[in-house]
């Protein structure tokens, strides 16, 4: 056989690797990223996305001949997503019909299939009459893609082997993290110092924790305005289906939860198809993703969004420290700002349903500033409108992963209030670094004292008139502690958030380069 079949890998003729570990799995993996990297994706930023969508389809049409064979055992007719000859099986499989005639075909066939038919063929999935919502997922997720980043035919089909090796077949269940695990390791790399995507990821220990206390259940609905690579809403899975799905007692739990219970907003280019494979890789088959601008309402896409609800049970979100917005954004709200933590508070109150719950991560500038209008009135708003129950104040560098390094501080509270008493929670005392997170133990007496909001050298109540005293000011002063008072006037205070912002913004326009060059 000539021309490129004979680069195949020896493990596609029958010997299909099998991962009986995290370690083995994670290491196939790495051994893709390590040839994208010398195929002129060379940091995570260009990898990832493109891994992204290959792995995407090899996993959907798995999950597609599962579906099938399962309608075929009680004789139901089924619809495949994608025909042929567009299929994993078909083009990308060592065996595939599509591939073979591609590697037999004339020199430079292969990718003129790829870039010239298969792309533009599942980005336009979405524009069919009647498209199903897993089409226009596909559409979406292909959304940036034009063409494969990867140099030669060679390494394309060398990817696509090992990529077809990452079977439920072939991974262990009983010693191996899940697929979801492996990617969100990916999803970090794209976060690390120097790769410019921190801004758009929440360490997981936070999520974990913010998510435990948020406590969703199945039935509700689960929002995140914006909400990056789809962390909060990927843990709210994982929690809400339990331990081994242990909560998910019926068929239309399962369905409830893969279908009908997340929903978010993105307006990156790059990261919103990212977002939607992450949430599809941890079993929600919707994710009803809008694509878009959440402050200015600007729409890119909001067919996925279709049936969302207007107000919500679970709002869960990071929103971006020191964004600056324009008046575009600022005129959709009643206080009017260009700091955009100020603007996603006012929209995530406005979106909770009576009784809905809310954890948001806030920088220490918005808890602490009083000298303008905007930041007064909307947590004076919050506290009329919420009960403000918990603020948990997080020690400097939990975000330095993540590219951020500012002070900031978990807010838990509920729609209906007012607030009458606010309870702290301190760890700001705690060293931390990139080489020194901060780990789910540092939180263990937090959980043991959450239920009775009870008094410790960490923790202490403030009334609703205490704040007002301090016109609106909900820093944490811990009463408990000595001779740690945070000395700088708030103007010093100012100036460093103010320099993080404009980090984050370097680095956001960064990325769009990379991701409009690449």
């Amino acid at each position: 056989m000539n021309g490129p079949m004979a680069i195949r890998s020896n493990r596609t003729n029958g010997n299909s690797r099998r991962f009986n570990g995290q370690q083995s799995l994670n290491a196939g993996i790495k051994s893709i990223c390590d040839i994208m990297r010398r195929s002129n994706c060379a940091g995570a930023l260009q990898y990832v996305p493109e891994l992204t969508w290959i792995l995407f389809l090899r996993i959907l049409d798995e999950t597609e001949e599962r579906e099938a064979q399962a309608a075929e055992a009680v004789g139901r007719s089924y619809t495949p997503t994608i025909e042929p000859p567009y299929r994993w099986r078909d083009w990308a499989a060592p065996d595939g019909e599509k591939r073979l005639e591609l590697q037999n075909g004339a020199l430079g066939a292969f990718f003129g299939f790829v870039n010239s038919d298969l792309i533009p063929h599942l980005r336009a999935l979405r524009d069919k009459p009647g498209a199903t919502s897993r089409q226009k997922v596909i559409s979406e997720i292909m959304s940036g893609v034009e063409r494969t980043r990867i140099d030669t035919e060679r390494n394309f089909l060398d990817v696509l082997d090992r990529v077809n090796d990452i079977s439920a077949h072939n991974v262990d269940p009983t010693h191996v993290f899940t697929l979801s695990q492996v990617y969100e390791g990916l999803l970090l790399k794209m976060g690390e110092k120097g790769n410019d995507g921190g801004q758009f990821f929440t360490p997981r220990e936070i999520i974990r924790v913010m998510v435990r206390v948020i406590d969703p259940k199945i039935g509700e609905a689960v929002y995140d305005p914006g909400c990056g690579t789809g962390g909060f809403l990927a843990q709210g899975y994982e929690h809400m289906a339990g331990k081994d799905n242990a909560n998910i007692t019926s068929p239309g739990h399962l369905e409830t939860l893969k279908e009908r219970t997340f929903y978010g907003r993105e307006k990156d280019n790059a990261i919103y198809p990212i977002a939607l494979a992450n949430l599809v890789l941890h079993g929600i088959d919707e994710p009803h993703i809008w694509h878009g601008n959440t402050l200015t309402g600007a729409e890119t896409y909001g067919g996925l969004f279709d049936g969302a609800p207007a107000l919500y049970d679970v709002v869960l979100m990071n929103p971006p420290f020191g964004g600056k917005e324009g008046k575009e954004a600022q005129t959709r709200f009643p206080y009017k700002t260009s700091a955009t933590q100020v603007l996603f508070l006012q929209h995530v109150i406005d979106s909770l349903k009576p009784g809905g719950r809310c954890g948001i991560v806030l920088d220490e500038g918005v808890l602490f500033r009083t000298n303008e209008a905007a930041f007064v009135q909307t947590k004076r708003k919050l506290l009329n409108d919420c009960d403000l129950w918990c603020i948990v104040s997080l020690p400097p560098g939990v975000f330095v992963s993540a590219g951020a390094g500012v002070k900031t501080n978990l807010l838990f509270f509920t729609r209906g209030g007012p607030t009458e008493k606010v309870w702290y929670y301190d760890l700001s005392d705690i060293k931390v670094g990139k080489k020194t997170p901060l780990t789910a133990d540092k939180f263990e007496e937090f959980f043991r004292l959450l239920p009775d909001h009870g008094d410790s050298e960490r923790s202490w109540t403030v009334t609703r008139a205490e704040i007002e005293g301090r016109n609106y000011d909900l820093k944490a002063v811990n009463p408990h502690r000595k001779g740690v008072d945070d000395t700088r006037t708030p103007e010093e205070l100012l100036d460093i958030i103010e320099a993080k912002g404009r980090e984050v913004a370097e680095a956001l326009a960064h990325l769009r380069k990379a991701h409009a060059t690449g």
